[in-house]
């Protein structure tokens, strides 16, 4: 039993036992390029909430990992053969009525550890700041956390070389040889604001790539994954503890 995985606790532990931060791993079902599977997402959020919070636990944080919500926002894949996709709205939805049981029961910090581009929570948790003013909320994008090029020659957002080289570490029988995986090459848009990123407009997923993948994951490696995977998890334990160290919600000097 992994006592900040509520997954595993049980009845016997908690009807004593009271934590300081609920963490919320959220993830997404789509393709991921010929060689990775639908679930890369939900398989990389998962493990990293696990493993950040394994590493907090050590130091002393009373710490919850909450199951993960394996659909995300992917509006932009309409067409592209089981992507699943849960609206905006729906988050929303998710997120109040798991607010409203932590905040009953005492628990009033929470984090959602991102591992889709397509989930967006910064307004979700500004409109809910308001309806729960005692607690803190916040959100992280993992993915964001440390520069690519300190591991990876290929930059990418979608099944590139970190994705690979994570889930290779994490669940190799997962992932096909890379000579069966597509180049990952990005089709750009014909709208100059949009390519400079000061313009946004939803990325039709068909329209972009050609493989589903955005970002070349030829020279993706285990190894390159475990240094990678480490260094979040170490970085995302860090964030926890910072967290905890936080007085109520009020987290200015």
């Amino acid at each position: 039993m992994k006592p900040y995985l509520l997954s595993e606790v049980n009845w016997e532990m908690l009807k004593d036992f009271r934590y300081d931060l609920a963490i919320l791993p959220w993830g997404a079902t789509e393709a991921h390029n010929y060689h990775l599977p639908y679930g890369t997402d939900n398989f990389e959020s998962s493990s990293i909430a696990e493993y950040s919070a394994k590493k907090a636990w050590d130091k002393g944080g009373k710490i919850v990992v909450l199951p993960n919500i394996p659909y995300g926002v992917n509006t932009g894949q309409s067409d592209i053969y089981l992507d699943m996709n849960i609206m905006p709205s729906t988050q929303l939805s998710i997120i109040r009525d798991l607010l409203t049981v932590l905040s009953r029961q005492g628990i009033k910090k929470f984090l959602i550890l991102n591992s889709h581009g397509g989930n967006d929570f910064k307004w979700m948790l500004r409109e809910l700041g308001l309806e729960f003013p005692d607690m803190l909320l916040l959100s992280c994008d993992w993915f964001k956390s440390i520069p690519k090029t300190k591991f990876f020659s290929n930059t990418g957002d979608h099944a590139d070389e970190m994705e690979t080289s994570l889930i290779m570490h994490l669940y190799p029988d997962l992932v096909l040889p890379l000579d069966q995986a597509g180049e990952g090459k990005e089709i750009y848009s014909k709208i100059k604001g949009i390519r400079e990123g000061w313009a946004w407009s939803e990325r039709k997923w068909s329209k972009v790539t050609k493989d589903t993948g955005i970002g070349n994951p030829k020279e993706a490696s285990a190894e390159k994954g475990k240094d990678c995977f480490e260094e979040v998890t170490t970085k995302i334990s860090d964030l926890i503890m910072d967290i905890l160290k936080v007085k109520g919600n009020d987290h200015y000097e």
